[in-house]
C-alpha cells in the first residue's frame, strides 16, 4: 500500500522510509489541540530553546498577568464609572451624541444606570450593587477610566485589544510577553486560555501571528472541565516506547528542518512535541481542582450554579501561576439578555443593561473577588497583575428603552497587584461617561505599560517579518509612570 508494505509484516526499511516521508505530519494528530494553525514565518527563533528564561531589559515588578476579559464589554457606566449627572439627566438629550457612536443606532437620549451605587474602601471608590463581592477590594485596584480603542465590534475591537491593531495575524500581548521573556515553566506552557464558548474574533484574540509557534497560547474549553484533549499517552505503549518513538520523531525532524532555516516554525512543531511529553505529568497535577480544599471551593463559589464555570476558571489560573505559567486569559462566558436568552458575548447589554449585568456580575463577582483575596493571601499578589476589563464600553444614550449599544470612545479598565498604585483612578470620561477626555489612554499606552512591568522596554520588544521591525505598540505607546509603584 503506498510504496512502503512488503508481503506480510512491514520491513524495518520501509518503516522508516515512511516516517522519513511523513516528516513532519507523524504525531500531529495526537496533539493537534496543541498547534496553531500553520503559517509561514520569516525569521527563526535564536536560541536552541526558545521558551529558555531570557533576561528583562530592567528588573520587572511582575512575573505573571492574569487577565479576566470581560467578553461582550461591559458598560463603564453601570460598573466602575459612576455619573451622578447621567443619573440626574435620565430621559433628556445627550449633547454631542451621535446615534452611529456604535454598531446600531442609538436614541441621543440620556439613560441612567439603574443600579445603585455606594463608596467603598479608604479609596470611597464608587461601586454599584451588582460587584459585592468585588467592592471590598477597591483599595487594590487601579482605574484606568480613560480608555478608548478605534473599533466598534466585538472581534477587531478584541484583537486591537489584545493584539495592538485590529488586523488579523499579529502577535497577541500574551505571545509577545513569552517571546521577550520565556517561559518560567518548562513543563506547561507559558500562555493559557480559558474560554466557555469562544469569543467574537477567535484563537485571532490569542494568536501568536508571525511568532514562531512555539509562542502559541494553549485555549482550554470550560465545557470540558478544563480538559487537554489527545495529551494522555496511549495505553498500549510504555513510558520508554513513547520516549523512542519522540526521540526518532526529532531526529527526523532536526534533519528535515535542517535544510529549512527560514522555517520557524519547524523548530516551534519539535518543541511542542516535547513540551506535550513533559506535560503529561505536570498537567494533570495543575488542572486537578480537586486536591484544594473545600474551604478554597466555597471562597471561588464553585458549588453555586450561576458562578460555578467562572469560579474554576479563576481558581485554575490561581494554580497555573503558582506553578510558573507566565500569562493566564479567562474570557468571560455566557450571559442573559433582556429577553432571558443566552447570549454568547455576555456583557452585550444592546436590549436590557439591568438584567443582562446583574446576570454578568452574578457569574464573574465572587470568583474575581475571592482570586484577589486568594493571591494576596499566598503571597502571590506581589508578583502578579490581574487585569478586568471588556473590549470597549457602552453609550451613555440608549438603544431602545433600556439597551446600551458599542461605544470604542471611553470606558474602564483596572489592575491590581503587583506594580501599580491601589486605589487610584486615572483619567476620566466626561460628566456622561461618554467619551474619554482627561489623560485619554489608548491600548498602546496600556501594552507599554504592561511590558514595563514585567522589565520589557516597548520599543526594543522587536521582531522581523518581511523585512520590517514589528512590535506590540507598533509606532506608538507611552508608560503611563503615574499609576506604577
Amino acid at each position: 500500500m503506498f510504496g512502503y508494505y512488503t508481503p506480510g509484516e512491514l520491513s524495518l526499511p520501509a518503516r522508516r522510509r515512511f516516517l522519513q516521508d511523513a516528516g513532519m505530519g507523524f504525531g500531529s494528530l495526537a496533539l493537534a489541540s496543541l498547534l496553531h494553525s500553520e503559517t509561514a514565518s520569516a525569521s527563526t527563533t535564536p536560541s536552541n530553546d526558545p521558551l529558555a528564561l531570557r533576561p528583562p531589559h530592567f528588573p520587572g515588578k511582575v512575573k505573571s498577568v492574569i487577565w479576566l476579559f470581560m467578553t461582550g464589554a461591559p458598560s463603564q457606566v453601570d460598573t466602575w464609572d459612576y455619573k451622578p449627572e447621567l443619573q440626574a439627566r435620565h430621559g433628556q438629550d445627550l449633547a454631542g451624541s451621535d446615534p452611529k457612536t456604535g454598531f446600531f443606532t442609538t436614541s441621543g437620549k440620556c439613560l441612567k444606570s439603574p443600579f445603585k451605587w455606594a463608596q467603598h474602601g479608604d479609596s470611597g471608590s464608587w461601586v454599584p450593587e451588582i460587584f459585592p463581592h468585588l467592592s471590598r477590594h477597591v483599595d487594590k485596584m487601579c482605574f484606568l477610566h480613560s480608555m478608548y480603542l478605534r473599533q466598534n465590534n466585538h472581534a477587531p475591537a478584541s484583537l486591537e485589544l489584545m493584539c495592538g491593531t485590529n488586523r488579523p495575524g499579529l502577535p497577541s500581548f500574551g505571545a509577545w510577553m513569552t517571546y521577550g521573556l520565556g517561559s518560567q515553566n518548562q513543563n506547561l506552557p507559558s500562555c493559557v486560555v480559558l474560554h466557555d464558548t469562544r469569543p467574537r474574533g477567535d484563537d485571532q484574540i490569542w494568536s501568536a501571528g508571525f511568532l514562531p509557534k512555539t509562542y502559541q497560547a494553549m485555549a482550554l474549553d470550560a465545557r470540558r472541565k478544563e480538559s487537554i484533549e489527545n495529551l494522555g499517552r496511549d495505553a498500549r505503549h510504555s513510558d520508554s516506547q513513547q520516549r523512542a518513538q519522540l526521540d526518532l520523531l526529532r531526529e527526523l525532524n532536526q534533519a528535515h528542518a535542517a535544510t529549512r532555516t527560514t522555517q520557524a516554525d519547524l523548530a516551534a512543531r519539535i518543541n511542542s512535541f516535547e513540551l506535550a511529553y513533559r506535560m503529561q505529568m505536570a498537567a494533570p497535577e495543575a488542572l486537578d481542582l480537586g486536591s484544594e480544599p473545600e474551604s478554597i471551593h466555597q471562597l471561588y463559589g464553585m458549588n453555586q450554579p450561576e458562578c460555578a464555570t467562572f469560579s474554576r476558571q479563576c481558581l485554575l489560573a490561581r494554580r497555573l501561576v503558582e506553578r510558573g505559567v507566565r500569562f493566564v486569559q479567562i474570557f468571560a462566558g455566557k450571559g442573559v439578555g433582556g429577553d432571558g436568552s443566552v447570549n454568547d458575548v455576555p456583557w452585550d447589554c444592546h436590549s436590557d443593561v439591568e438584567t443582562n449585568h446583574r446576570s454578568c456580575g452574578m457569574h464573574t463577582d465572587q470568583p474575581a473577588a475571592a482570586l484577589l483575596q486568594d493571591l494576596e493571601a499566598r503571597g502571590l499578589l506581589e508578583s502578579t497583575l490581574v487585569i478586568w476589563g471588556g473590549e470597549f464600553g457602552r453609550t451613555s444614550d440608549s438603544q431602545g428603552d433600556r439597551g446600551r449599544d458599542h461605544n470604542p470612545n471611553g470606558f474602564t479598565i483596572w489592575m491590581a497587584g503587583a506594580g501599580v498604585k491601589g486605589g487610584l483612578h486615572y483619567g476620566a470620561t466626561d460628566p456622561f461617561g461618554y467619551k474619554a477626555v482627561e489623560k485619554k489612554v489608548h491600548v498602546n499606552d496600556l501594552h507599554a505599560t504592561l511590558l514595563h512591568l514585567l522589565g520589557l522596554e516597548h520599543t526594543q520588544l522587536t521582531y522581523r517579518f518581511n523585512g520590517r521591525d514589528f512590535r506590540l505598540t507598533d509606532v506608538g505607546g507611552e508608560v503611563l509612570t503615574e499609576i506604577l509603584t
